[in-house]
Parts: C-alpha cells; sequence; structure tokens
C-alpha cells in the first residue's frame, strides 16, 4: 500500500502548494482521493498512472477538494475512455458533475457510476478481492466524509520445500493457503503451522480532510497503520480553527494520540503559514510520530520512502 500526497493547501494555491489530491496503491489498484484544481497537472508531474483508476473518492464539495474533477473527467473523455468509473462522495456530486457537462457539451466515452455515502455514519461503502474502504464521519461546515482503506487479511504463505516434501496436490493449496491442516494418505495430520508462513499484517490508512476535532474520529481511526489528518492552523490560531471548523496542528495529534495509529501526516495548511515547520513541531509534542505532507513525496504505509 502506497501513498502519494500531491497537494497539500488549503482555500488558495499559496507557498507554491497546491490543492488536496492524494492517490493511493494497493497492489496493482490505484485509488484517487479527493481532487482539487489542478490535480491532472500534478499527476502528470509525479508519473502517477492515474488512467488505472477507476474509483474516486471525494470527501466533500467545498472547491479546494472537487474542482479538478470535471477537468480530470473530459480529460479521459479526450482519451476515449470506455471503463466504467465508480465516484463516491457525499450528496451533491452527481449533480454537479451533470449539471457542468450539461452546460458544456459534455459527452462521457464511459459509464458513470456515483455513490451517494451517509457522512454521518461509519459505513463499508466499497469493497474488493483486496481492500476495503468504510467512511469516518467528519465534523465540517457542510457534510465530509474521510476514507478509511483496509487491506483484507491475505493468505498464508505455504513453503514450497514442504509441497515438494509432503507431495502436496495442487487441488488442496488452496485449503492449506487458507488454514488447514494436510490429512496424509495414511491419516497423520501435517498441522498447517509446519506448512505455511504467516502472511503479511493488513495495512491501513485513514484520510481525514476538513474536519474540527472530533472524538468518532478517532474511535474509527484506532489502530491504523497511517493517519492523513488536516492541520489548517496552528496552536496561536485555535479560536479561528473553531470558528471554521478545522483543526490545529496539536488538536489532530491528539486524534492521533487517543487512536494509538501509527504514524500521522499533516496537511491542508492555511495560506498564512510560509512553511509547516511550526505545525510538526507542536504535533510531536502530543504525538512524536508526526511529520508534513510533501507534495509528490510517497509513504510505503509502514515504511516512509523518497518519491
Amino acid at each position: 500500500m502506497q501513498l502519494t500526497i500531491l497537494g497539500t493547501s488549503s482555500g488558495g494555491p499559496f507557498h507554491g502548494r497546491h490543492y488536496t489530491a492524494q492517490a493511493l496503491q494497493v497492489d496493482n489498484q490505484l485509488f484517487l482521493i479527493d481532487c482539487g484544481e489542478g490535480a491532472q497537472m500534478q499527476y502528470h508531474q509525479y508519473r502517477i498512472k492515474y488512467d488505472r483508476c477507476n474509483h474516486i473518492f471525494i470527501s466533500h464539495l467545498h472547491g479546494d477538494h472537487v474542482y479538478g474533477l470535471i477537468g480530470l473527467l473530459t480529460g479521459w473523455c479526450l482519451k476515449k475512455r470506455t471503463v466504467r468509473l465508480h465516484l463516491f462522495s457525499p450528496p451533491g456530486l452527481q449533480e454537479l458533475i451533470e449539471t457542468t457537462a450539461r452546460l458544456c457539451r459534455v459527452v462521457f466515452s464511459y459509464p458513470l457510476e456515483f455513490h451517494e455515502v451517509d457522512a454521518f455514519v461509519s459505513k463499508k461503502v466499497f469493497e474488493n478481492q483486496k481492500v476495503e474502504v468504510w467512511t469516518i464521519p467528519l465534523n465540517h461546515r457542510i457534510e465530509t466524509a474521510g476514507w478509511l482503506f483496509r487491506e483484507k487479511q491475505r493468505l498464508r504463505n505455504i513453503l514450497p520445500e514442504k509441497i515438494e516434501a509432503y507431495n502436496i496436490p495442487y487441488a488442496l493449496i488452496p485449503g492449506i493457503k487458507a488454514g488447514h491442516d494436510l490429512v496424509l494418505p495414511g491419516g497423520r495430520v501435517v498441522p498447517n503451522a509446519e506448512l505455511t508462513l504467516e502472511p503479511p499484517k493488513p495495512l491501513s490508512y485513514a484520510f481525514c480532510s476538513d474536519t474540527a476535532p472530533s472524538q468518532t474520529v478517532a474511535e474509527t481511526v484506532r489502530g491504523v497503520d497511517v493517519l492523513y489528518h488536516e492541520a489548517t492552523f496552528t496552536n496561536e490560531h485555535a479560536e479561528e480553527a473553531a470558528f471554521a471548523y478545522h483543526s490545529t496542528a496539536a488538536q489532530a495529534a491528539e486524534i492521533a494520540r487517543q487512536g494509538g495509529v501509527g504514524r500521522l501526516i499533516l496537511g491542508h495548511f492555511s495560506g498564512r503559514y510560509s512553511d509547516a515547520e511550526q505545525h510538526v513541531a507542536e504535533a510531536r509534542k502530543v504525538f512524536p510520530n508526526s511529520e508534513a505532507a510533501v507534495e509528490g513525496r510517497s509513504w510505503e504505509i509502514g515504511l516512509k520512502v523518497e518519491g
């Protein structure tokens, strides 16, 4: 599971920062999260193979999280895309896209399937063989949903030498990988633990865009490997954060601490800050494993790597 953050700004493209957009790779599947203005340019700049994306998750309909979407969708028309695209969001996205397309005379070359989610509950809204996606109720000025991605438990890894040693038929291998013991022709039982290795621990990533600090968020993201949480302001602007239903870096860190997450990534920085040094300093006083999002940098969930 690899995360690439493409935008870290709130409100405007200040200090060279871009609006919120992220790409999450789970094995060979690519999920896009939010799509602020200029997202296409960021995908190109950082060589994100976004044409492979079939699922987009939009947290809410404020412009800095969604105004890049119509450009992305119409760009796929120019490429003659035919594969169905699934879009998940709180209410209103379908009306926004269809109205814009009608006024701009856009005819989509591929089917759009809109999935309207309830932003006030945590509920599984998508799953396939590899991953589940759950909503995270956020506390903002309009209906806003965060997104929790959880890998499914992988099968156990069968040891090749055991296949040869016990002459295991191919038909029995799926059951052994699922945890079954091996029963030999003479009746002897070979424990599964002798035949296999534990699979990797399922990974998890939580995306919390615009939100005031919320105990519900802390409970919903409990134990995730990586939490991205908005940190629009620092402590000196805590009153403004409360008024706008945003969070400070210290408040985001407190959510991470209460949730027992592995790592906290801060983002969505106000234009009044030229850098995120103070955000990180304040967050680390509460939750030491905190860092600032950097556009174009990728994180292997569990291990950071340079983008």
